[in-house]
């Protein structure tokens, strides 16, 4: 297979069961300045869309061994393995790569609220032309989740 824009190109055409080493996609990978890129977290079996979050490479393949979703936290600069401090953790039942090879989409078991504001998601304000309105309320509060160090 070819590398970078030409090899997701290849897979735009390819038939179902077609395989590329997993060293060879990560090689062509749209990584930004950082060596990250966005990853989607999606409820398997409901299809609820619960949060974005980074991965660079060492968390995907963290992700990919262990079962259980690993992120990167801009924040802290280093790996942060979701529900770490919550207890409200992912478990990944399937990972997958976008049509241009730059952003995740992680199916995922979730235990409990995904959002750090103790929401099911991170997705709770719905926008329209005129204002943004809150339509889904906390499930735990999250001084329970995290105490004092959020």
């Amino acid at each position: 297979m070819s590398h970078g824009a030409e090899l997701f190109r290849e897979l735009e055409t390819a038939s179902p069961g077609t395989t590329v080493q997993l060293p060879h996609l990560l090689e062509n990978m749209k990584w930004n300045d950082l060596g990250l890129v966005p990853a989607i977290a999606q409820q398997h079996d409901s299809g609820e869309v619960l949060m974005m979050a980074w991965m660079n490479e060492a968390t995907l393949h963290e992700t990919l061994s262990t079962g259980r979703v690993c992120y990167w936290s801009r924040s802290r600069n280093r790996p942060w393995r979701k529900g770490e401090s919550s207890g409200q953790q992912q478990r990944l039942i399937e990972m997958r790569l976008d049509c241009d090879g730059d952003t995740l989409l992680l199916l995922v078991d979730q235990q409990g609220a995904a959002c750090h504001t103790g929401r099911r998601s991170c997705f709770y304000t719905r926008l329209t032309h005129e204002k943004g309105e809150v339509v889904d309320a906390p499930l735990v509060d999250p001084e329970i989740l995290y105490g004092n160090s959020k």
